[in-house]
C-alpha cells in the first residue's frame, strides 16, 4: 500500500466519504469503539445488550413504581424518580449506537449526530450530579431537622431543586457543545472512544482549543466543586446528628435511610473521577475502558441499589405484583 493510499485507509470505513467536496472539513466521525479485535465484537455486543436491557428495565420499572405507588409520593422518592429518569435517558443517548457499532461494518456517526450525542450526554451527566446533590440535601433535612421536614422539603422546594439540576445540566452542556461547534475538524476524524466526549474530540481539532480548555476547566470545576462540597457538608451534619442518637438501633435506622444514597454517590463520582484522571494522565485507552463503569454500569446499578436496599420500594413492588396477580385470577 502506498503512502497516499494508507493516509486515507481506516478499518471498516474510508474517511473519504466523511469529507466535504474540498476535502478539508469532516462531516462525520469514525468511533474507534472499545476494541478493534473482531473476535471480541460479538461477545461485547451481547454483554452490553444485557447491561442496557437491565438498565432500561430497572430504571423504567422504578419510575413506573414510584408513579403508581401513592405511599412513595414523598420528596425522597421524587428525587429518586428523577434520578432513574436521568439514568434511563442518559444510557439511551449512546448505548444503542454503541451496540450497533459492535455488529456494524461502518462504525460512523455524522458530525451533527456527534454534537447532539455530546450535548445530551453532558446534559444528563451534569443533571445527575446535581440530582444526587439534591438527594443529599433531602437526607440532611430528614435526619438533622425531622420536625421541619415536610415544611422545608415542600413540593415547591423539590420542584425548584429538580429544575435547578436540569438547568445546570443544560447550561453546562450548552457551554461545552457551543465551544465544540466553533472548532474545525480537518482530516483527523477517528474518535478514540465509543461515544462523542469532550476530550477525545478536542484531540482531533486542527484549530486552537484554548477557549475550549478554559471552558472545560471552569465548567467542570463548578460542576465538581459545588456538588462535592454540598454533599460533603450535608453528610458531615448527617453523621454528627447520627452520632448524637443515643440508641444503637436508632443510629442504624438513621444511617440506613442514607446508605443507598452514599453508595450511589460513591459509584458515580468515584468512577467519573477515575476516568478523567486516566484521561488527564494521557492514558486514553485505559480511560476509555474504565469509562464503561461510569457510563454503563452505574446507571444499571442505581435502581438495584435503591430497590434491594429499600423496604418501601420492596413493599411497593410486592403490592404491585399482588395487584397484577389478582387481575390475572379474576
Amino acid at each position: 500500500m502506498s503512502t497516499n493510499e494508507s493516509f486515507y485507509y481506516l478499518p471498516r470505513f474510508s474517511t473519504m466519504s466523511l469529507l466535504t467536496g474540498n476535502g478539508s472539513f469532516v462531516t462525520g466521525f469514525v468511533l474507534a469503539g472499545l476494541t478493534d479485535r473482531p473476535e471480541l465484537q460479538l461477545l461485547l455486543f451481547y454483554l452490553f445488550l444485557v447491561v442496557y436491557i437491565v438498565t432500561v428495565v430497572g430504571n423504567f420499572g422504578l419510575v413506573t413504581l414510584i408513579v403508581l405507588s401513592s405511599h412513595l409520593h414523598t420528596p425522597m422518592y421524587y428525587f429518586l424518580f428523577n434520578l432513574s429518569f436521568i439514568d434511563l435517558c442518559y444510557s439511551s443517548v449512546f448505548s444503542p449506537k454503541m451496540l450497533m457499532n459492535f455488529v456494524s461494518e461502518k462504525n460512523v456517526i455524522s458530525y451533527v449526530g456527534c454534537m447532539i450525542q455530546l450535548f445530551f450526554f453532558l446534559f444528563f451527566v451534569i443533571s445527575e450530579c446535581y440530582m444526587l446533590t439534591s438527594m443529599a440535601y433531602d437526607r440532611y433535612v430528614a435526619i438533622c431537622k425531622p420536625l421541619l421536614y415536610k415544611i422545608t422539603m415542600s413540593y415547591q422546594v423539590c420542584s425548584v431543586l429538580s429544575f435547578a439540576s436540569y438547568g445546570m445540566g443544560f447550561a453546562g452542556a450548552s457551554a461545552h457543545t457551543g465551544c465544540m461547534l466553533r472548532l474545525t475538524f480537518c482530516n483527523a476524524n477517528v474518535v478514540n472512544h465509543y461515544l462523542c466526549d469532550i476530550l477525545p474530540l478536542l484531540q482531533l481539532s486542527c484549530t486552537s482549543t484554548y477557549v475550549n480548555e478554559i471552558v472545560v476547566l471552569i465548567v467542570v470545576s463548578i460542576n465538581i466543586t459545588v456538588p462535592s462540597f454540598t454533599i460533603l457538608i450535608s453528610y458531615v451534619f448527617i453523621l454528627t446528628s447520627i452520632l448524637h442518637i443515643k440508641s444503637t438501633q436508632g443510629r442504624i435506622k438513621a444511617f440506613s435511610t442514607c446508605s443507598s444514597h452514599i453508595l450511589a454517590i460513591s459509584l458515580f463520582f468515584g468512577s467519573a473521577a477515575f476516568m478523567y484522571l486516566k484521561y488527564s494522565s494521557g492514558s486514553m485507552d485505559q480511560g476509555k475502558i474504565f469509562s464503561v463503569f461510569y457510563t454503563n454500569v452505574v446507571p444499571m446499578l442505581n435502581p438495584l441499589i435503591y430497590s434491594l436496599r429499600n423496604k418501601d420500594v420492596k413493599m411497593a413492588l410486592s403490592n404491585a405484583l399482588r395487584k397484577v396477580q389478582r387481575r390475572d385470577i379474576f
